[in-house]
């Protein structure tokens, strides 16, 4: 009987720990995860991390509500921030391989525009990325992006 009542007990701590689990959800610390943005070189670094290795957290922290992308070929393409967002979560965890280089172009106390160039075996993408101060954290609002 002792052995009957200590396997109910065994497999009821399993199931409340497995139900705990999946409550949290696959992911859900990182994503959610507040990154440190309070400078502008800090917000950079964080772009080209999401954007070329696959970092996932604080993505939707990273890009200002008016967030804009253009792509510059012979068909302009651009997309919003919710489009861009989705797409770098589904990316999460792949890492492009390319050699990645920061140039800023322009800097002042609340914005600045920096060129990140990704060169990949057979071309090579840049993207000029403009950063701005949003109360104490720095944003993307926008990125042209061009290849070549």
């Amino acid at each position: 009987m002792k052995t009957l009542v200590k396997t109910f007990a065994a497999a009821a701590l399993i199931a409340v720990s497995t139900f705990a689990m999946a409550a949290a959800g696959p992911g859900s610390k990182s994503e959610k995860a507040n990154v440190n943005l309070s400078t502008a070189d800090l917000a950079l670094d964080h772009y080209v991390a999401v954007t070329t290795a696959g970092e996932s957290a604080g993505v939707e922290q990273l890009f200002a509500e008016d967030f804009n992308q253009k792509f510059q070929a012979s068909n302009a393409q651009s997309h919003g921030r919710s489009e861009i967002v989705k797409f770098l979560k589904k990316q999460k965890g792949e890492k492009l391989n390319c050699t990645v280089s920061t140039d800023i172009l322009e800097e002042s106390a609340d914005y600045m525009v920096a060129k990140v160039t990704l060169k990949f075996e057979n071309f090579t993408k840049r993207d000029l990325v403009t950063l701005e101060r949003v109360g104490n954290d720095w944003k993307v609002s926008q990125s042209i992006n061009s290849y070549k």
